[in-house]
């Protein structure tokens, strides 16, 4: 999926979830970052275009480790135990990302490097990822609008 598409779902999750943690500016930061990440493997993505991540892209393929629960579960872990304030914001991001790219017609592949493929019939940048896109952000207006003035 877009980058645009990642965001607006994890959007979601952040109004959803938002009145649940204690430091709500640290898990806006940390989930929109983990939702970007995943897509550092890819030279074509607007994170992966840097050039600091060309290097990491020499040795890894996109949808490979970074679209996997694998690393997810790995980060996740080492931050509960050494940062936990990021945990749950970055195990958000990251795992919505990887949800929804598992719905993709490329796919992710779950548990890299062992375990299945899952893919879906969703074309990246495809009309039914843009529709998707747009009722993720008719969702976001309407649950800001439910938190901040408290009606709908």
């Amino acid at each position: 999926m877009l980058t645009k598409t990642h965001l607006a779902i994890s959007i979601l999750a952040i109004l959803i979830f938002i009145n649940a943690v204690e430091n709500k500016i640290i898990f806006v930061i940390a989930v929109l970052v983990a939702t970007l990440m995943p897509d550092i493997d890819s030279k074509f993505s607007g994170v992966g275009r840097r050039l600091i991540f060309r290097p990491l892209q020499f040795f890894v393929r996109h949808r490979g480790i970074f679209h996997s629960f694998t690393l997810l579960f790995l980060i996740t872990l080492v931050l509960v135990f050494f940062v936990p304030i990021l945990a749950f914001g970055f195990f958000l991001g990251y795992s919505l990302h990887i949800f929804a790219d598992s719905f993709t017609m490329n796919g992710i592949r779950i548990f890299y490097p062992v375990g299945k493929s899952v893919s879906g019939k969703i074309r990246t940048g495809g009309k039914i990822e843009t529709g998707i896109f747009v009722l993720f952000v008719l969702a976001d207006l309407f649950m800001l609008f439910w938190r901040v003035k408290g009606f709908f």
